[in-house]
């Protein structure tokens, strides 16, 4: 059993290549009872900030799991400031076992600070990582990846920034133009509601954001920006071996609205 989180495809990609049927967390995040069972349970998400999204923090708080085996697998873009670390202490304090973390370097969705056309450009041996990943898995391999106190002070300097903006400023970070066309993909692709459409255009609403940017990346006509400065505004980027439809299926929450 695995469960996965995704904004633009990397953990859905890597989720699948584990098991056929993964489990998107927001689809789950709507059942009342959240109690699983199976041999082995594993977590695939994103890293942001150095630590899963809030809504897999949510998830692990809220679920019950029996297993002999569970594990996480967290996909990052440049650097990862210790995420195995902070996972295995997220893991502990929702009393969880975790057996197994690594992590997978992939390409950085993150428009603040990347080029997504310079992202697909590069080889960061992502077949090679989850080979390993995968053997690991196969025996049961226990193990958290490395960190390093460079690893932590990476992630110490990360929230010396963040105490110096509001603590809602994530919330605000999407703004939209006037070049919307009233699609709806980047409601269908919100895994938190945080996206309406209404009156034949949409609208962000702050609170429970998860500043994935699934509905940047996947808006059509780019008509979704951001309040801080792109590297690249008209580059998106979306995994190449996973469709809209499959990011659409994981992440709508158009029954909550």
């Amino acid at each position: 059993m695995v469960f996965y989180f995704t904004g633009t495809g990397n953990s859905l990609y890597i989720a699948k290549q584990i098991t056929e049927n993964p489990v998107s967390i927001p689809q789950v995040m709507q059942q009342t009872h959240m109690e699983f069972t199976a041999d082995s349970i594993g977590i695939v998400a994103p890293v942001y900030g150095h630590e899963v999204p809030l809504m897999v923090k949510d998830f692990l708080k809220q679920a019950v799991f029996h297993t002999d085996y569970f594990y996480m697998i967290l996909t990052y873009g440049n650097r990862h400031g210790g995420a195995a670390e902070l996972a295995k202490q997220l893991c502990d304090a929702c009393g969880i076992a975790v057996h197994y973390i690594n992590m997978i370097l992939m390409a950085d969705n993150w428009l603040p600070g990347f080029d997504m056309e310079e992202q697909k450009k590069l080889d960061k041996n992502v077949e090679g990582q989850l080979a390993e990943i995968l053997a690991d898995l196969n025996v049961h391999q226990r193990m958290i990846a490395n960190v390093t106190e460079t690893d932590r002070a990476s992630h110490r300097q990360f929230l010396d920034r963040m105490s110096r903006i509001p603590a809602d400023a994530w919330q605000h970070l999407i703004w939209m133009t006037d070049r919307c066309t009233g699609c709806g993909i980047c409601q269908k692709v919100c895994p938190s509601a945080s996206i309406r459409l209404l009156e034949g255009k949409t609208v962000h609403i702050p609170g429970y954001c998860q500043t994935c940017l699934a509905c940047v990346h996947a808006c059509p006509s780019k008509a979704i920006g951001l309040t801080v400065p792109e590297k690249n505004p008209k580059a998106r980027y979306r995994n190449a071996h996973i469709s809209l439809q499959e990011i659409m299926q994981a992440n709508c929450q158009v029954s909550r609205i």
